[in-house]
């Protein structure tokens, strides 16, 4: 019998243990620390081992029933005392056992990888147990709204959605005909609602998971937390909240600099995945024009941290990224910029770089993902595709420009020409010599 396999089980089990154990310890649990959880994981290790040694899968079944009664001997004094100061009156201690009896079975019988994975997501949800009390305190009806629309657009919509090409051209196409009878329409089948509404949810999905962490580490996210998360919310939105802080506060210039440039570098990266998601072959030709601007962006990040990380660093109230309305608005702004891209390349070439400066004025999203599936598809050349999106990129950068001039403080303002300017040759450059 080979036993380092055994061995093995056993080490990850008593490991696992030790951490739940050590993270329960650290909070006093009346019930089970860092010498009760080792045990019950090892129970559970030793009662799979058992029920596969005997084929008896019975025995972990029973197992489980012992440390349900380890758990209720264990809760006595909280039977036998009225004085609930004295003894913890939850039941997570007693939740955690249970469910790490189940891991260290699960060591022996599937994969440990997944055990592994469960085991510390206990010990995390446990040592969160204050941040996750303040961000449900912090939860309001709006809040909670937005995760069940985010329920809805992702649980609800998505799946009942037709997923097939439809050509909007063929559509009207029989009225087009009498005024002009000698067109031949191409074909322009590229809309496809399950494809169009999957990209709703990852747009929202990113903007979500990012308001969520602000809803968890609170306004005082600090300088760059705060700029990362605007940048993964939305970096245009950041940009004007930040311009009316500096206006009201014009000694926080500096400081909101340093937010704006890297909520702008945080873009660079979520354009980034974007187009790994939603056009994977045409990663590979857009990182390297892409990352050059992310490089540039980032130093100009950090020298502007360096230079304003003194003040206060409060994160401006975020509104809701998934509501209905935006989705929807999401929806039509994405297919208007498909078939826009794809009739501008197949009447008029040049009109493809108006398409990119329009629609990346005040959004990334809808240029970045229609642009993807295109080369994605071989509809669009990648290089073509890449060089759309920097164009929309330098359109975006001059749009907050224009955003902080007009409601942002002087010294703001300057600050950001100077390195909204350097960024925009850096496109240049890269448009010119890539």
């Amino acid at each position: 019998m080979d036993l380092v396999p055994l061995f093995g089980q056993l080490a990850i089990s008593l490991l696992l243990g030790l951490l739940v154990g050590l993270q329960r310890e650290r909070t006093e649990s009346n019930i089970a620390g860092f010498r009760t959880f080792p045990l019950i994981t090892l129970f559970g290790t030793l009662s799979a081992i058992l029920a596969n040694a005997f084929d008896s899968p019975w025995i972990v079944g029973v197992g489980f029933v012992g440390v349900v009664a380890l758990a209720v001997v264990g809760n006595f004094p909280k039977f036998q005392h009225d004085n609930s100061d004295k003894h913890d009156t939850g039941v997570t201690t007693e939740a955690a056992m249970l469910v790490m009896y189940a891991v260290g079975a699960l060591v022996v019988v599937g994969p440990w990888e997944i055990a592994v994975a469960v085991g510390g997501t206990v010990a995390i949800l446990l040592y969160l147990k204050p941040q996750l009390h303040g961000f449900a305190s912090r939860l309001g009806d709006q809040d909670f709204r937005a995760i069940l629309q985010f329920v809805l657009i992702t649980f609800v919509i998505l799946p009942v959605l037709p997923n097939q090409q439809y050509d909007p051209i063929a559509a009207v196409g029989p009225l087009l005909q009498p005024f002009f009878p000698n067109a031949v329409f191409p074909d322009f089948a590229i809309l496809n609602p399950y494809e169009i509404w999957w990209l709703v949810v990852l747009v929202v999905g990113i903007s979500m998971g990012a308001y969520v962490s602000y809803k968890l580490f609170g306004s005082r996210a600090g300088t760059v937390l705060g700029g990362v998360l605007g940048g993964l919310i939305s970096s245009t939105a950041t940009t004007v909240s930040y311009s009316r802080r500096s206006a009201q506060k014009p000694n926080l210039a500096a400081l909101s600099a340093s937010v704006i440039m890297i909520a702008t570098t945080v873009t660079y990266l979520r354009v980034l995945l974007e187009i790994g998601i939603a056009g994977p072959s045409f990663l590979p030709t857009a990182i390297g024009p892409i990352g050059v601007l992310f490089v540039v962006s980032l130093v100009l990040s950090i020298s502007t941290w360096v230079m304003g990380r003194q003040g206060e660093a409060d994160m401006p109230e975020q509104s809701n990224p998934s509501e209905m309305k935006t989705a929807f608005i999401f929806a039509i702004l994405y297919a208007v910029v498909l078939m826009a891209v794809a009739a501008g390349k197949a009447f008029f070439p040049g009109a493809l770089y108006i398409v990119a400066i329009l629609s990346g004025m005040t959004d990334m999203d809808a240029i970045t993902l229609s642009t993807s599936r295109l080369v994605q598809s071989d509809a669009l050349q990648s290089a073509t595709g890449w060089r759309l999106i920097v164009t929309a990129s330098m359109s975006n950068l001059a749009f907050k420009g224009a955003i902080v001039a007009f409601i942002g403080d002087r010294r703001l303002a300057r600050q950001i020409a100077i390195l909204f300017g350097i960024s925009l040759l850096s496109g240049v450059a890269v448009l010119a010599l890539w």
